[in-house]
């Protein structure tokens, strides 16, 4: 008789917390560095606790420079090290893009090869926590536009405990998006953590009838609006992309030419965004298999609102992507 795969059940916040944890255990080269990230815990209390697991010389606090910061993260990297350099909210990475785009993307390009910076960058990311304009956006789309970067999005509690470990054997450089909004939101995990594939997307739900395509803030919102979908007869099928660059292609063009309709769900801008790049190469590669246009549902395109009832308003929920594709499948 097999043994019984033991579950728990975890915060998202928890299994962040659980993929710095082992990465620190299982490398004495990897080390934290970020605002806030030691005596205080961090800004999301994600590393709380680790400062006196792990000592100041593995979780760093760091002055408010992000692009100080980040220039020292690059430079340890090329030294040797493992540097995780946390970035409060990817609105404040803006203020370390010089140091991303210009160094950290370049350098092994520049360096024919004899350069690597092997850092992983770990961004706030998301709308829904009433942060304001400043301090809460979807700007995925930035950094997947940047060749020479690794980009992850953390859409589900497995990816936010496993892709770390994976991301910091990278030789090239990795953005890490995790998402604020999703920091209390509770599932059930195996207790022994499975490796988690960086290279590929992930069919989360198998369907028939139409393809949702997501990541992010958007994975548990269509596995949700399928459920609902279910009980009107659709049967649709979701796919995390989980990897925004480079996008695993193969994965949603094999689910498209099966379903022959698809919708692309983000709460990022509609324009030049990952929506509108996805769309694009199915148009491209997968025209005379939809039997429909491609749709998009996106955030609106405003700086995201403070009160609560307009930030709601500002991005896809649940019922948005129940009601587009009832509307597509002629379910009114």
């Amino acid at each position: 008789m097999e043994n019984p795969v033991m579950k728990t059940t975890l915060t998202y916040r928890e299994a962040l917390k659980q993929g710095l944890r082992e990465a620190l255990q299982n490398d004495q080269d990897v080390f934290l560095m970020g605002e806030d990230v030691g005596r205080y815990g961090g800004a999301f209390a994600v590393s709380k606790g680790l400062l006196q697991e792990f000592g100041e010389e593995r979780i760093m606090d760091v002055p408010l420079s992000e692009a100080g910061f980040v220039g020292a993260g690059i430079g340890a990297a090329m030294a040797g090290m493992k540097p995780i350099v946390e970035v409060m909210t990817v609105n404040f990475s803006l203020l370390a893009m010089d140091q991303i785009v210009n160094n950290a993307a370049t350098l092994q390009h520049m360096s024919g090869g004899q350069l690597h910076v092997p850092f992983v960058i770990r961004m706030g990311s998301g709308i829904g926590r009433q942060l304001g304009a400043q301090h809460s956006h979807s700007w995925e789309s930035f950094y997947a536009h940047i060749p020479g970067l690794i980009v992850l999005s953390a859409g589900t509690h497995e990816d936010a405990r496993g892709m770390l470990r994976l991301a910091l054997q990278s030789p090239d450089p990795v953005v890490l998006f995790e998402y604020t909004v999703m920091l209390n939101l509770e599932k059930e995990l195996d207790i022994d953590a499975e490796i988690v594939d960086i290279s590929k997307a992930k069919v989360l739900r198998k369907g028939k009838d139409i393809t949702i395509i997501t990541y992010g803030t958007g994975v548990y919102k269509s596995l949700e609006a399928a459920t609902e979908l279910a009980t009107v007869g659709i049967d649709a099928e979701v796919i995390d992309l989980r990897i925004l660059r480079p996008l695993d292609d193969f994965t949603y063009l094999t689910s498209v030419a099966k379903t022959h309709r698809v919708i692309i769900v983000e709460d990022a801008w509609r324009s030049v965004s990952i929506s509108s790049e996805v769309s694009s190469r199915i148009m491209e590669k997968k025209f005379y298999d939809l039997d429909a246009p491609v749709q998009r549902l996106c955030g609106v395109e405003v700086p995201i609102p403070y009160p609560a009832h307009l930030e709601e308003a500002a991005v896809p929920q649940k019922q948005d992507i129940v009601n587009a594709i009832k509307k597509m499948l002629g379910h009114e």
